[in-house]
């Protein structure tokens, strides 16, 4: 059996598939703002009690295939991707600030897929394809 997430009054297995962009689709995430972004999302999964169950940085999205509380909603958990690596981002890179003046760092907006209706499988199928054939696993946030 797989495993479940138990709390006092419930039992839950919530997965989704989210995916972000960056503002204008341009490729920044690369080298370390890449490695940092990763960093920044794997500490709010822990500081949330969100669950990574497999992950992509790509130049221009994100991709998460994450596990959570039924007390959390995906709206909420993908603010807090977006709002919090934004804002280091722009803190630590300040090359960052030439393609995005504005401060806004991420696109409007995010796909989001329940994983009730495809295997975990197919989803890790699918991600796999997002990884370069000669990376280190610098682009993968999760194995």
């Amino acid at each position: 059996m797989e495993y479940q997430r138990t709390g006092g009054h419930s039992v839950s297995r919530l997965t989704a598939h989210i995916v972000w962009v960056t503002k204008y689709r341009y490729p920044v995430l690369e080298g370390d703002i890449q490695i940092r972004c990763r960093s920044l999302i794997i500490q709010i999964c822990e500081a949330e009690d969100i669950q990574i169950l497999k992950g992509v940085v790509s130049k221009d999205h994100v991709h998460l295939h994450i596990e959570y509380r039924p007390s959390q909603n995906i709206s909420n958990i993908v603010k807090l991707f977006k709002g919090r690596t934004s804002r280091k981002l722009q803190i630590e890179f300040p090359e960052l600030k030439h393609r995005y003046w504005g401060r806004h760092f991420w696109a409007i907006g995010f796909g989001c897929w329940s994983t009730g209706n495809i295997t975990d499988e197919m989803l890790n199928q699918y991600l796999e394809h997002h990884r370069k054939p000669n990376d280190n696993g610098g682009n993968f946030i999760l194995e």
